[in-house]
Order: C-alpha cells, then structure tokens, then sequence
C-alpha cells in the first residue's frame, strides 16, 4: 500500500510517494517528535508517535507505567505498538529512545519499513531535556551522567539504522526535515518524488 501526496512545502513544487513506514529512532532530544510532524505534513500521511501510542492503550503516562510496572514490562508493549503501527498503511512513526536498542525492534522496522536515526551530540541533546521533566530515566541524581551514559551505550544500535541524518544546534526544523527527505529518496523502494 503507498501513501501519494500532493501537498508541498511553500515555496517547493514537490509531491512525493510513501512506499514504505519510516521510522525515526534516536536518543530523546535527537528531534524524532518535532521531524516526525514536519515531515509527515510534508510527505501527507500520518504521524504516530509510538509513545503516545503507548500511553493511550496502557491509559497512563509512561513515568506511571515505568514507576507502576517497570521497563521490561514497557518494552512489551513497545514492541507490540510498533509492531501494529508498522502493520499499517505508510506512515512517519516517531519511536521513543529505547524502542530501537531491541533487536526485535529493530528487525521489525526493517522488514516493514526503514529506520532513520536522528544523531545529535550529547550537548545539543542536553540543551533540549534538561528542563522537561517527562523523561523517567533522567529522574537521576545526575541526568546529564545518565544522558551521556545512554548516549554512549545505544549509539552502537542506532548506527545499525539504514538512514542516518545528523542534527545540529544551529539546524532549523526545515532543514533536518530536508535533510531527512533527501536520504529517503536515496531508497525508491521507500520514497519517491512524483
């Protein structure tokens, strides 16, 4: 099933047929929210986000299903969210920072769509969730230890994403979104311009 569009960017004569889902993976603060809806109204189809998904189905937060039931108990359900969302018509789905640590995940994404990883230092990260309070697992006595920590050990994952694009401090929403759209068109079985 392919998604067509007709709709363009001002200023951008463009319209672009969705093959396939693409999937946007990072670390939190890497900008998969914000890309995620810039570049689904680009592309016009849906935007999930999967930890919203997540929340609706469990009814709670993520804080409360981590504090209540624990993280092992949300990557289930993470998995199986993702798993239906990738199950659907094309679409852009925004991943929360763990989703793409699991091999499950991971293999899931790739037969069913393509994963871009949103790569962003650990500064420009730190600049965008050190004053949110939504993020349980900075609820540390050091988040900034606790970000460069996850930094450190998931970027071995996110190199296995089969797109990767880089944001910078100085980038503006367009311009990853731009960035994000010319390495899909690099794969036609996902992305093509009509």
């Amino acid at each position: 099933m392919e998604a067509e569009n007709r709709k363009t960017r001002p200023g951008d004569a463009q319209s672009y047929r969705l093959k396939r889902s693409v999937v946007l993976v990072g670390l939190m603060g890497s900008g998969k929210s914000a890309v995620g809806r810039t570049l689904a109204s680009r592309l016009g189809v849906p935007l999930y986000d999967s930890d919203a998904e997540i929340e609706r189905a469990a009814q709670a937060t993520i804080g409360e299903i981590f504090a209540r039931d624990g993280e092992p108990f949300f990557r289930d359900r993470e998995a199986e969210v993702l798993a239906r969302l990738l199950a659907g018509p094309p679409s852009v789905v925004s991943t929360g920072g763990g989703a793409f640590v699991a091999a499950r995940n991971r293999d899931e994404i790739a037969r069913r769509g393509i994963a871009v990883w949103l790569d962003a230092d650990v500064r420009v990260l730190w600049d965008r969730v050190r004053h949110k309070n939504t993020r349980p697992l900075l609820k540390t006595d050091d988040p900034l230890g606790t970000l460069t920590a996850l930094y450190h050990e998931r970027r071995p994952a996110y190199a296995q994403a089969a797109l990767r694009v880089e944001t910078r401090a100085g980038y503006s929403l367009d311009d990853t979104t731009d960035r994000v759209i010319e390495a899909l068109l690099t794969h036609p079985d996902i992305l093509e311009a009509i």
